[in-house]
This record gives C-alpha cells, structure tokens and sequence, in this order.
C-alpha cells in the first residue's frame, strides 16, 4: 500500500478522489465530465493521469462495453500514508507533536478533542 499510495501524483490524485466519492467503478466519460468541471482539464490530459494511474496499479479498468475504473486504494489507505507522510516530514515522526500543534493553533475544537478522547478510550479497552 505504502509503496502504490507514494506513487501518485496530486494531478492523479484528482482523478483518485472522483472513483472514491463515486464509491464504484466509473467509465472515462464520467470521470472526465467530473474532472473537467471542477478543474477545466482537457481530455488527453484525463486519459494520460488514468493510463498512469493503471500503469502503476493504482486503477484496474473492467470492460464492460466501454472500460470502467476502480480504484485499487482505498481512500482510507491513503490518508492513513499521507497523513504519516506529514508526520514524518513535518514533526520528525512524532504524531504527539501533530496535534500539539493543532491545539496550540487552536485548529481543534473542543467537540474535535472530546471525539479524540473517546477514540483513544475505545483503543485502551
């Protein structure tokens, strides 16, 4: 996971984040329609992110009259590597010092520290 999830690129993410909000395979028309309306790109720019993404196994395509794609990550994946990524390169590996910088900027509420608190609650038992 680690491996595929390091391999996407933020413009390939775009197309990874229209299968996931879909939550099933798509064809190209549709995921160029999503991505043209959010982003303007062209066509051959959505057709090379998708071969990439097939390339590297982070898509598989199903032919089913025309090809559908599905995503081989699941978003949950990747955020579990991005969010390490960040961790790692911006706090020198210490999740702790993550969310002391959440607190101190105050970018965590109260409701968002009491739904942590319940969270590691439910890890201790």
């Amino acid at each position: 996971m680690k491996n595929l999830a390091e391999k996407i690129s933020a413009s390939e993410l775009e197309v990874m984040q229209v299968l996931w909000e879909a939550g099933d395979a798509l064809p190209l028309t549709e995921i160029r329609k999503a991505l043209q309306a959010k982003l303007e790109w062209s066509d051959p720019t959505v057709k090379t992110l998708i071969r990439r993404l097939c390339e590297k196994g982070a898509l598989k395509q199903e032919k089913r009259g025309v090809f559908y794609y599905l995503p081989c990550l699941s978003r949950d994946e990747y955020n579990a590597w991005a969010a390490g990524e960040m961790v790692d390169r911006l706090f020198h590996g210490s999740a702790q010092a993550l969310v002391a910088a959440l607190v101190k900027g105050r970018e965590l509420s109260d409701k968002d520290i009491d739904e942590l608190r319940s969270m590691f609650r439910v890890e201790d038992q």
